[in-house]
């Protein structure tokens, strides 16, 4: 993952948000964001999915400017949203990586690894999800090993209905795997 350029109106945006903290600002993010500006997927955007803010402290404080419907939202239509129901992999905090890195005074970004955001879609499971994850399997390209084992080892003992999500994810590698034997 490299640090990519970061396109309007995320950076005014962004760059308003620093202009109105005080301190050092960490953001956890995944989702469409993170695909789109991060992994070049075409496709739009009007959030950035944010998992965890750290210090916790100033999370309200955050989406209260920065969230939607805030001032901020209302000026450049695009705005931080709090995903609370995402179930992750355990350990998805040990492989964050720094995105826009020296780029603010104040706030940090750290993207989920490709492989945490694909299994951070398994429950929902909607027609962007799938399309999200067939596009970063393309793109990285995915070692299903790693994709399976992370989701056995980290994700399945947490999920409410884990025989749901196998299939899920059987059904997913097997589009995956059709698509690689189309190239």
């Amino acid at each position: 993952m490299r640090n990519k350029k970061i396109p309007e109106p995320w950076l005014s945006f962004f760059l308003e948000i620093d202009e109105q903290v005080s301190e050092k600002i960490e953001l956890e993010c995944l989702g469409g964001f993170v695909i789109t500006q991060i992994y070049g997927l075409a496709r739009t955007t009007a959030d950035v999915d944010v998992i965890s803010v750290n210090p916790k402290s100033q999370s309200d404080f955050l989406f209260e400017i920065a969230g939607e419907g805030s001032i901020l939202h209302q000026k450049h239509k695009v705005y931080l949203d709090w995903v609370g129901v995402a179930q992750l992999p355990e350990n998805y905090d040990e492989r964050l990586t720094e995105v826009f890195q020296d780029t603010f005074k104040y706030i940090s970004f750290f993207a989920l690894d490709p492989y945490d955001i694909a299994l951070a879609k398994i429950e929902r499971n909607i027609q962007r999800d799938r399309d999200d994850v067939k596009y970063l399997a393309a793109t990285i390209p995915f070692d299903l090993e790693i994709l399976k084992a992370r989701y056995e080892t980290e994700l399945r003992p947490i999920l409410g209905n884990p025989n749901r999500e196998d299939l899920t994810l059987k059904l997913w590698v097997e589009a995956i795997e059709e698509e690689r034997a189309k190239n």
